[in-house]
């Protein structure tokens, strides 16, 4: 989440004319996240979530997104649902972008992750990739091998201001994992494919929601067990914790079980997990506006979670024989 575009009080008030969600009593940009502008808005009636899409969100993509959310929510997953006006739509235009009011979740996302908050987390993305499983709608994954050859041709040689040889490094792996990505044969379906830690909600040491579900794709399902453990299992020092991710894995298992060439393909996915926000985080360091209401992020983070699955040859590694 972050702030882009700004809101003024005449827009505002035409754009809430249209809504019966009671009179805004505040509106507070929400600064964390790279992706569209967003806002805590308080209304009469409670908190919302109002969502500016930005930048890499395509407006064709957002009947999917919209969807999706309001299929898992009906599905029994804990997540947001689009907040609709008084002619029954949820997608609408404000300050010239398109835009969205979610409803508000309760809790807090895992400032310190825990090892039971990766148990927590290893069930719910188990259910969500359940739930999915009925959504009827598809959408390709943009960030996957060809999003990332394209990214990787955007930021050229910008790769090494951040990291000497990182370019040369990118590309080689680029080839490698291009050789070996599999094509089919591992169960498919939605996924949320960016679900890091402040994008689940916890109350009382329970999952409480997942949100932002604005990368969401059709893609192998492994591969989003894979963005996980690269998201939830490495320390500050940015050490491997084989505890978080074995509690991660056995969870979800406990929910859907891996089939073998799954576990086979784990360590594939996870080096193609960090290489890919490895390039997001390059690109938006490089490409980001002067002024924008947001923290970047060090790619370098990412550079050293790739190094480390590259390293990787079995699940076992992951504390999950």
């Amino acid at each position: 989440m972050a702030v882009y575009t700004e809101v003024s009080d005449d827009e505002l008030s035409a754009f809430m004319a249209g809504y019966d969600i009671g009179d805004v009593v505040s509106l507070k940009g929400i600064a964390e996240g790279v992706e569209n502008s967003n806002y805590l808005m308080q209304t009469t009636r409670g908190p919302y979530i109002l969502t500016l899409y930005e930048r890499r969100t395509k407006v064709e993509d957002l009947p999917f997104f919209l969807g999706l959310m309001e299929h898992l929510a009906k599905s029994g997953v804990q997540c947001p649902v689009p907040v609709k006006d008084k002619r029954g739509q949820a997608l609408q235009t404000l300050s010239g972008k398109p835009a969205v009011i979610i409803s508000f979740l309760q809790g807090m996302w895992p400032r310190k992750v825990a090892a039971a908050h990766c148990a927590e987390l290893g069930a719910a993305l188990a259910t969500l990739h359940q739930a999915g499983l009925s959504f009827g709608m598809k959408r390709a994954n943009n960030l996957s091998l060809d999003g990332w050859r394209d990214l990787y041709a955007r930021t050229g040689a910008a790769a090494d201001d951040v990291e000497a040889g990182l370019q040369n490094l990118i590309g080689a792996e680029l080839e490698a994992l291009g050789k070996a990505w599999p094509k089919d044969g591992l169960p498919a379906g939605v996924i949320h494919a960016d679900l890091f830690p402040d994008n689940v909600f916890f109350l009382d040491g329970k999952c409480s929601g997942l949100i932002d579900f604005y990368f969401a794709c059709t893609d192998f399902l492994a591969y989003d067990i894979a963005v996980c453990l690269n998201a939830w299992c490495f320390e500050s020092d940015g050490s491997f914790n084989i505890t978080k991710a074995s509690r991660l894995l056995s969870s979800y298992e406990s929910v859907r079980p891996l089939t073998a060439l799954e576990k086979e393909k784990l360590p594939l996915f996870c080096r193609g997990s960090a290489l890919r926000f490895l390039l997001t985080r390059l690109f938006d360091w490089v490409n980001t506006p002067a002024g924008a209401m947001v923290k970047r992020k060090d790619p370098r983070e990412y550079l050293q979670k790739l190094n480390f699955h590259r390293r990787v040859d079995s699940i076992a590694a992951y504390g999950l024989t």
